[in-house]
C-alpha cells in the first residue's frame, strides 16, 4: 500500500491532495452547527438520502459535514477532538494519504446507502474510522476524561471497537452493511500495520520464552563457578562448596570448601 501511495504521490495526484483537510471538514461541521441552530429543518437538507440524490446531488457532499447533535459543549469537544484525530494522521501520513482514507470512507458510506437504500445517512462510522487510525498509529496518547482523569487512547478504541462489534451483530443489514464498508477501509490501509503488530507481538512470546529456559541454566553456572573464600578451591574443579555464616565470619555468608568450612 504504502509504494502504491508513494507512486501515486509522484503523479498529478499528488498535487491534486488537498492540504489541511481536516480544517475544511471540522470548519463546515461547525457552520452546519449554527446553521441548523438557527433553523432546525436544516438539518434534512444535509443527510445522504440516496432516493434524493439526482434531484439534490449536494447530499454526496454536505453529509460529511454534519454535526454532533448535542449541547454546545459537547460540539466543541468533538469539533476539537475531530481536529486533532485528523491533522495528526495527515500530519504523519501526508496529505495524499489522508485524502485517500478519508475519501475511501466517504465512499463506502455512499455505497452502502445505495446497497441497502438506508435513508438519512450519516457521517458516524467515517468519523469513527478516523478515530481507530489515529489509535492505531498513537495508542499511548493521553487524553483527559471529563478534563481529569487520564485516558490512553488505545483503551478508548478498544472500548469503541466492542460497541462497533455489538452493533454489527444486532444491528440491521444498513447497519452492518455500512460498518462494513467503511471498516474495510482501514483494514485497507491497516492490515500491515497490524499484521507487524501481532508478529512483533509473538516475538515478544518466544524471547519471553527463550529466557525463561535460559534462568535455570544460568543458576547451574553459578553453582559451577563458586569459589572457597579461603583456599580458592572451585566447585567446577571437583571442591565441594559451602556457604557459611557463622560468628567467625561475621554472620556474613562466605563460600567455603568443606574443610574450610569445618575448621576456620
Amino acid at each position: 500500500m504504502d509504494r502504491l501511495l508513494a507512486r501515486l504521490e509522484r503523479t498529478f495526484l499528488g498535487r491534486l491532495a488537498i492540504e489541511r483537510l481536516t480544517t475544511f471538514i471540522v470548519g463546515g461541521m461547525a457552520i452546519a452547527y449554527v446553521l441548523c441552530r438557527a433553523r432546525p429543518e436544516f438539518l434534512l437538507q444535509l443527510y445522504l438520502v440516496p432516493q434524493l440524490v439526482p434531484t439534490q446531488p449536494w447530499r454526496l457532499v454536505t453529509f460529511l459535514f454534519l454535526p454532533p447533535q448535542r449541547s454546545e459543549i459537547w460540539v466543541l469537544l468533538a469539533l476539537y477532538f475531530t481536529y486533532l484525530i485528523g491533522s495528526s494522521l495527515e500530519q504523519e501520513w501526508g496529505a495524499l494519504k489522508f485524502n485517500l482514507y478519508y475519501l475511501l470512507g466517504a465512499v463506502g458510506t455512499a455505497a452502502a446507502a445505495w446497497i441497502t437504500g438506508s435513508p438519512y445517512v450519516t457521517n458516524e462510522y467515517l468519523n469513527l474510522s478516523l478515530f481507530f487510525a489515529f489509535a492505531t498509529i498513537f495508542p499511548e496518547y493521553e487524553i483527559r476524561l471529563f478534563f481529569v482523569l487520564p485516558v490512553k487512547v488505545k483503551w478508548l478504541a478498544l472500548l469503541s471497537a466492542a460497541y462497533t462489534a455489538y452493533e454489527l451483530l444486532r444491528g440491521g443489514t444498513p447497519t452492518r452493511v455500512a460498518i462494513v464498508m467503511v471498516f474495510a477501509n482501514y483494514l485497507l490501509f491497516f492490515a500491515g500495520h497490524i499484521a507487524a503488530l501481532a508478529k512483533g507481538r509473538r516475538m515478544l512470546v518466544r524471547q519471553a520464552a527463550r529466557r525463561a529456559e535460559q534462568r535455570p541454566q544460568a543458576t547451574e553456572r553459578e553453582a559451577d563457578t563458586r569459589v572457597c573464600a579461603i583456599c580458592g578451591a572451585k566447585q567446577e574443579d571437583g571442591a565441594d562448596i559451602r556457604v557459611c555464616s557463622c560468628e567467625k565470619c561475621g554472620g556474613v555468608p562466605r563460600q567455603l570448601c568443606l574443610e574450610h568450612a569445618r575448621n576456620h
